[in-house]
């Protein structure tokens, strides 16, 4: 990785972008890819695609999609003591939740809070305490009363995350917050740049959708709106190398083995066999996992639209999914990068993943 790259990379993982308000890491992410596609575009919601026009005029057209947003939390009561209550944007960890630091989007700018945490000497039950629901926690910004709030530039529906940035850690690897799917981001911004230096014999559009989180609503209007030929979506997976998790019952993925390839469900098994054979030929290490029902990603909500577009499901090993010490390893980074260019310039327009009867 190069110094602009990493520049972009923590410049990206750090700009906070909860579900619905993901303009500012738009933003950043538009900007960089424009120095290597041919267009920019974006559309009401603020999902965001970067194209490279390839082949003659019956070239495929090959979607490549991860989502924008991140978790986080957004203000749900003001009490007149000048404390917050909360509510959670997408699937936030509560269990974790207390003693730490949250940056707010404030009218008035950015407004640090503490969720608060009673100190261990004054808690009751401390031998069997209850992980705190959503209702529990309170948040203080340094206020004395409501109108004290209301200065800083917070109301109810500011949404706020948490206020960990990302780092580098221990050998070639990465922690913070919202790796979960901003390196999905970073990834395909550099498939981007890579496929811009050669030439290629299909049309790639790079789809960085927003509202995953609580549903994958970018990604279903982003597909309907693009109709393309094939679309490989790249989010992130559960590494499940650490102490505690059950493999028998969550599947084997550990951090540093490659790209991980879901099959079943939404996965079109004509899509899912071409990124194998892309992978052998790059000599490329792929772990598999099993979609019974569904993959809860982006997937689901794209391989259905209108007539059906054949998809495929890339995911990048995470651990501690859903937290400020999600980690990633950055080889695997590169492995995805190298298995979705080779993906691309695999597609020819004699290309067709449809099923024959």
């Amino acid at each position: 990785m190069d110094a602009k790259a990493k520049t972009f990379l923590f410049n990206l993982l750090n700009t906070p972008s909860p579900t619905g308000w993901e303009t500012a890491g738009q933003r950043v992410w538009a900007s960089y890819v424009r120095g290597f596609a041919d267009r920019v575009e974006n559309d009401a919601y603020g999902t965001a695609w970067a194209t490279l026009d390839g082949g003659g005029k019956k070239a495929r057209r090959i979607m490549l999609e991860a989502h924008a947003d991140e978790i986080g939390f957004i203000i749900k009561q003001i009490t007149k003591d000048g404390f917050l209550r909360l509510d959670r944007v997408g699937g936030s960890d509560t269990a974790t939740a207390r003693g730490r630091r949250l940056r707010f989007l404030g009218e008035k700018g950015p407004v640090t809070g503490i969720i608060g945490n009673t100190a261990i000497h004054l808690r009751k039950d401390k031998t069997d305490e209850k992980v705190p629901k959503i209702h529990e926690l309170y948040v203080d910004v340094g206020a004395s009363s409501a109108e004290d709030v209301a200065k800083l530039g917070l109301r109810v529906g500011i949404p706020g995350v948490y206020a960990d940035a990302a780092e580098e850690f221990g050998t070639n690897r990465i922690v913070g917050r919202a790796l979960d799917n901003r390196l999905g981001g970073f990834i395909l911004a550099q498939v981007i740049a890579r496929l811009s230096k050669r030439k290629l014999r299909s049309t790639v559009i790079a789809v960085n959708a927003v509202q995953e989180e609580i549903g994958g609503h970018g990604a279903k209007m982003v597909a309907h709106r693009l109709m393309p030929d094939v679309c490989i979506v790249l989010d992130v997976t559960h590494a499940t190398d650490t102490p505690g998790i059950d493999q028998a019952t969550h599947g084997e993925v550990k951090l540093g083995g490659g790209p991980s390839v879901t099959h079943g469900t939404c996965n079109h098994p004509n899509v899912v066999a071409r990124l194998l054979k892309v992978a052998a030929a790059a000599k490329i290490p792929i772990q598999h996992e099993s979609s019974g029902r569904y993959s809860g990603t982006d997937t689901d909500v794209i391989f259905d639209v209108r007539e059906g577009i054949p998809s495929a499901l890339v995911s990048l090993p995470l651990r501690y999914m859903h937290s400020v010490v999600e980690m990633a390893d950055l080889a695997d980074v590169e492995k995805v990068i190298a298995l979705l260019a080779g993906f691309v310039e695999s597609v020819t327009e004699s290309d067709d993943f449809a099923v024959k009867l």
